[in-house]
């Protein structure tokens, strides 16, 4: 039995459903000739501006090129966006682990953090305030020095201040209790000092860094102890 592709099939149907068309054109239409020719011609018309819309593979293909090329654009925007964002705020790109580890920018590298520095004067879980802003949060992570994108350091820092790029630098989870807005901060050493006595930081990932609170600090989880085992 010989092959009928999908075209040939479709070629079939179109030329058996004519009498049939003929027959309801005769019924609705009359039996003047002329006028049948009319109505025929316009459904021919018709279905050949139909069969150009959307029986045509090049009609088709178009319709997915310019999909694609709205998709890309609105990826390109977004992603535009998030990197803006991210570079802003000192938060860790979200886009993927690998770009993150890469870099490993803003206090997120899982090396080893030993031995530690002696000039290093906080730890991660404790609670600090932000001097300036009066923000409160917990520390998670910290730099011997400020570890960022040229760029973002440029911000950071205006020349009357490049040499804080060379003290310690901590990534902080801002007290959502505060209505601070940022959810993360990267913040040199001399801008945040420590919180004496129980302060709780309410913030969607604390269970994430942490297991519970010894009085003094914030219990690390084991991970997160393996890369910062003297604080």
């Amino acid at each position: 039995m010989p092959h009928i592709s999908a075209a040939t099939a479709l070629q079939i149907c179109v030329l058996l459903s004519a009498l049939p068309a003929q027959y309801f054109i005769a019924r609705w239409y009359g039996t003047d000739s002329a006028q049948r020719v009319q109505t025929t011609e316009r459904i021919i018309a018709s279905w050949s501006s139909f069969a150009k819309l959307y029986l045509s593979r090049d009609a088709w293909a178009d319709r997915l090129k310019l999909w694609l090329s709205k998709t890309r654009t609105c990826l390109n925007v977004g992603l535009l966006i998030l990197h803006f964002r991210n570079w802003y705020y000192g938060e860790k790109p979200k886009i993927g682990d690998n770009e993150a580890e890469t870099h490993s920018y803003f206090a997120e590298s899982t090396h080893v953090h030993s031995p530690k520095p002696e000039y290093i004067r906080f730890g991660v879980g404790q609670v600090v305030v932000h001097r300036r802003l009066g923000y409160s949060g917990v520390i998670i992570g910290w730099d011997a020095k400020a570890n960022a994108p040229e760029a973002w350091l440029q911000h950071k820092y205006p020349p009357a201040k490049q040499d804080l790029k060379d003290t310690p630098h901590y990534r902080i989870l801002i007290n959502k209790a505060n209505g601070f807005g940022k959810s993360t901060a990267y913040v040199p050493e001399e801008e945040i000092t420590i919180i004496m006595g129980l302060e709780v930081v309410h913030h969607s990932d604390m269970k994430a860094y942490f297991s519970g609170y010894d009085g003094s600090k914030y219990i690390m989880q084991p991970w997160l102890k393996k890369i910062y085992p003297h604080d």
